[in-house]
């Protein structure tokens, strides 16, 4: 395997006879010889060869073992804060380049607009799973999932579901539609849960991918081995994963099929793919509304956005009977007056060519079989410009009848859209399932009742539902924005998968486990005391310790306090919280609840503070919060109360000089019945 350190840039003078470079264990790589056979990758404007692309002599076992080693060891020395961290200053590396990626993707078409969406989106990826990590995620190498399982009535056995990073190599295979964001989309969550990556790219604009990640090599920040690119074919790819590995893939329906079936058995495989979306206009939204006009103008951005080829692009549009005629023209004007197709580096172009001549060739063919399944163009037209460039105009198609199958399953991935009435709500809803599974449908509505209505009719052919009204028309992201936060993916045709959706997809990337046996070994295992596990007092108070001094299990038992009458009436004419269960003996007594009149539960909250807390200037810097209260036993007039809280978790924050305390609280009788449980969270100086 030869190494290189430099290459000529796409673009440059002698594109046409470089050969992209992967990067391999942690070094530039291309084949020993020029390959004679490698693909050559063209300006999708001029068709001018702007890369050539071979793998030829690649050592792909060396690299996924690489990954499987050095990148696992590396990432592993890494707790998730510190891979948040590093998120975000990868975010940065890229941000300070962008103008570079920008210059290199109007070669594919894309527009600045295109651009934006692609390359300051998938920065965007890299920013939020940062700041989720760092607040979702424990500075940890474990992550504890929901609440412990008792296991015995002693409290001697308990379960708990953890989440522990797989050992493999997260293989990501994306489309050409998306050269940035999409590996980005895959690679923040796997490398926030630990998992190192090999990216493929499409070939056709694989030298914008090669791009990103030369950046983000040279910024020197890169744990070794936790990112790796094959710049074109992989053809024994799936002869060389195990179990432990996960692959993510982006493209076609038919190619995911066919790559699902050869994913070797204990492999995870999921997969994002196009599929026929669409977006319903409701019955209350005629021509004049404001969710008429939001309607027209998000169909018009998704029919011309990255000239139509996305996978979350609007396919069909469902509109009411009565209003299919007011939307064609009103599609047509808004077109004929925004949509200028031509070279995305000339000045006003609005909308670039498709990638490729043999896309634009492949959406030629689909859009004829849409006519042929019955659809006629009612805007636009497929006449192929006479000049160089995969130039292809926004076309908008009809179908009179809504039961055509073509309309439902054939997909032209390029500026086209075709559509389609109903008559009533579950006609509606029957159309948008007859896709097959979509990644998104839109509805454009201001009337409540059809919003639920229709939500119940779709919502399991969608991984995603955006309704679109005049009140969030201004706000919205538009249909076709998947956001970190929320999943991207869907059932059926449109993969079965499901990519982003904040620390889900994270989670995706890591195995799930019950674990059994006692306080002391969960504690051990998980980071955070469990009840039953040993605790400490050694004369010291914890709030006198620093983040440094403080450990698990670190426990104050308080002295008792006696509840008087006089402290019940005291607390509710002071806080105006006169409710009868603590002002009337008798309707307190007719209350199924309580034996009589009794305490304020925030009375006992308030004590219990001031029974724990060490009230001179020292480590702890504030109380940001209580989680999980919960009363439990009332306490009447004469009874006594005492609390003993205990550092349940503790968790440094890397950037500040101070970290988060998780304190377990428990107020108990003087039964030792427990009155109340609940989570304390401080802020606790480092030092």
């Amino acid at each position: 395997m030869t190494s290189v350190t430099t290459t000529e840039m796409p673009g440059s003078t002698d594109a046409g006879t470089t050969i992209l470079p992967s990067y391999l264990q942690d070094a530039w790589w291309t084949p020993d010889s020029p390959a004679g056979d490698a693909t050559a990758v063209r300006d999708a404007s001029t068709g001018q060869v702007v890369a050539r692309v071979s793998t030829e002599g690649l050592d792909l076992a060396g690299a996924l073992e690489h990954a499987r080693t050095v990148g696992q060891a590396s990432l592993g020395e890494l707790t998730f804060h510190q891979r948040a961290l590093l998120l975000k200053q990868f975010a940065l590396a890229l941000t300070e380049r962008k103008d570079q990626l920008y210059a290199l993707s109007a070669l594919t078409g894309a527009t600045k607009a295109d651009s934006w969406v692609d390359i300051d989106g998938g920065i965007g990826v890299l920013f939020a799973y940062s700041g989720k990590g760092r607040r979702e995620l424990p500075n940890a190498h474990v992550y504890v999932d929901g609440a412990v399982e008792p296991l015995s009535k002693d409290g001697s056995f308990l379960g708990r579901h953890i989440y522990t990073r797989l050992p493999g190599v997260a293989v990501q295979i994306n489309a050409f539609n998306f050269p940035v964001w999409g590996p980005l989309e895959k690679f923040a969550p796997a490398f926030l849960a630990g998992m190192p990556s090999l990216i493929k790219p499409a070939t056709p604009t694989g030298y914008v991918t090669e791009a990103m990640v030369r950046i983000l090599v040279e910024s020197g920040l890169l744990p070794a081995g936790s990112l790796q690119l094959v710049s074109g074919s992989v053809p024994t790819l799936f002869d060389e994963l195990r179990l432990g590995d996960v692959v993510g893939f982006t493209g076609s329906a038919s190619t995911a099929a066919s790559l699902r079936n050869r994913t070797p058995s204990g492999v995870r495989f999921t997969a994002e793919t196009d599929s026929i979306n669409a977006s319903v206009l409701g019955p209350d939204a005629v021509a004049g509304t404001p969710e008429f006009d939001a309607y027209v103008r998000q169909l018009v951005v998704e029919m011309t956005t990255k000239a139509g080829q996305k996978c979350t692009a609007i396919r069909r549009a469902i509109v009411p009977t009565g209003q299919a005629d007011a939307v064609v023209d009103a599609v047509r004007t808004r077109i004929e007056a925004k949509t200028v197709v031509g070279d995305p580096r000339d000045e006003g172009t609005t909308m670039g060519p498709l990638v490729s001549l043999e896309q634009r060739d492949e959406v030629l063919r689909q859009v004829q079989a849409l006519v042929e399944g019955g659809g006629r163009i009612v805007v636009g037209s497929v006449d192929v410009p006479a000049r160089d460039g995969a130039f292809f105009d926004a076309v908008l198609l009809r179908f009179d009848d809504a039961g055509a199958d073509a309309v439902h399953t054939v997909e032209a991935f390029g500026p086209v859209s075709s559509l389609i009435t109903y008559d009533t709500v579950a006609e509606a809803s029957d159309i948008v399932a007859r896709g097959g599974g979509s990644l998104v449908t839109s509805i454009a509505t201001h009337d409540s009742a059809f919003a639920a209505a229709i939500m119940a009719g779709v919502a399991a052919w969608n991984g995603r539902v955006l309704f679109l009204d005049r009140d969030d028309a201004r706000s919205s992201t538009g249909h076709g924005s998947p956001m970190p936060g929320l999943v991207h993916g869907g059932p059926g045709r449109a993969g079965g998968g499901e990519e982003l959706g904040g620390i889900r997809a994270v989670l995706h990337h890591m195995q799930r486990t019950a674990v059994q046996g006692s306080p002391e070994m969960l504690t051990a295992i998980t980071g955070v005391w469990h009840a039953g596990a040993a605790a400490i007092d050694d004369g010291t108070h914890p709030f006198r310790k620093s983040l440094a001094q403080l450990r698990i299990g670190d426990r104050i038992a308080s002295a008792s306090r006696e509840v008087t009458l006089d402290d019940i009436e005291t607390f509710a004419h002071f806080t105006g919280d006169t409710f009868y269960a603590h002002m009337d003996e008798e309707a307190a007594a007719a209350n199924p609840f309580f034996p009589g009149r009794v305490a304020h539960g925030y009375l006992l909250v308030s004590w219990a503070a001031g029974l724990f807390v060490d009230p001179e200037p020292g480590p702890v810097l504030a109380n940001y919060g209580l989680e999980n209260l919960r009363f439990i036993t009332p306490v009447s007039p004469g009874d006594s109360i005492r609390v003993e809280l205990t550092a349940k978790e503790i968790t440094p924050r890397e950037t500040d000089e101070y970290g988060e305390v998780r304190w377990d609280a428990v107020i108990r009788n003087q039964n030792d019945e427990t009155v109340a449980t609940y989570d304390v969270l401080t802020l606790v100086a480092k030092e």
